[in-house]
């Protein structure tokens, strides 16, 4: 087994580090800020804003890790009309133990019982939240997913390519095209050439939209 640790970043949030691979779940220029730049402003609320969509929006995220981006999912779904039912893909699961150590409340500032909620939650069973956000943990690697025309938004979180550079391959990303509905949107903290270069190969319109902080750029595409 990996080893892990907790580490704070550089905005006060912590996230773990996978010590063998000298990777983190998140940046460590800021846990916090990166999930709400990517996930929540570039991802959720853009395309609250900017697409049509249905009474339920439905959102995968591939690489559930922590549990921070459908954290603040959750939160933000209690200010808007509509229902979020959230699928978090996730082949190895954190331990309780280190999940406890995380605290993202205190830094957030948010009701730290949803993140309680969502994680005491049992895997392969969908528990309503809130009114407006239902959540589906799946224990599952991301070569197996068979999703069809099912989600609005792909928060694609995945480890990085250096590390794991199957995760960023074109089979993963036919998956995620085939999961989508029409105008669906995936955001991804990466942008790496060659991630781009698979996104616009499979039939997606890219865009490069500015980083959070310690990065540069990111990417945003449409089916």
């Amino acid at each position: 087994m990996l080893k892990r640790s907790i580490i704070e970043t550089a905005d006060g949030s912590k996230t773990i580090k996978i010590e063998d691979w000298n990777e983190q779940y998140h940046s460590i220029h800021g846990a916090l800020q990166e999930a709400k730049h990517v996930y929540i402003e570039a991802g959720l609320k853009n395309f609250l804003n900017n697409f049509q969509y249905s009474e339920i929006i439905r959102i995968m995220e591939i690489g559930f890790g922590t549990g921070l981006n459908a954290y603040l999912t959750a939160v933000e779904s209690n200010n808007q009309l509509n229902k979020i039912f959230y699928h978090g893909i996730e082949a190895y699961p954190l331990k309780s133990i280190e999940l406890k150590k995380l605290e993202y409340h205190k830094i957030t500032g948010l009701d730290p019982e949803v993140f309680h909620k969502i994680h005491k939650c049992s895997w392969g069973v969908e528990h309503e939240i809130s009114p407006n956000f239902s959540i589906f943990k799946r224990k599952q690697l991301f070569s197996t997913i068979d999703d069809v025309n099912f989600f609005d938004i792909i928060y694609f979180d995945a480890f990085g390519p250096r590390v794991q550079p199957e995760l960023w391959s074109e089979k993963i990303f036919l998956k995620m095209y085939k999961a989508l509905k029409p105008k669906g949107v995936i955001v991804t903290y990466s942008a790496k050439g060659s991630v781009r270069r698979i996104l616009l190969k499979i039939g997606m319109k890219v865009e490069r939209l500015a980083g959070p902080p310690g990065k540069r750029e990111m990417l945003r595409a449409v089916k």
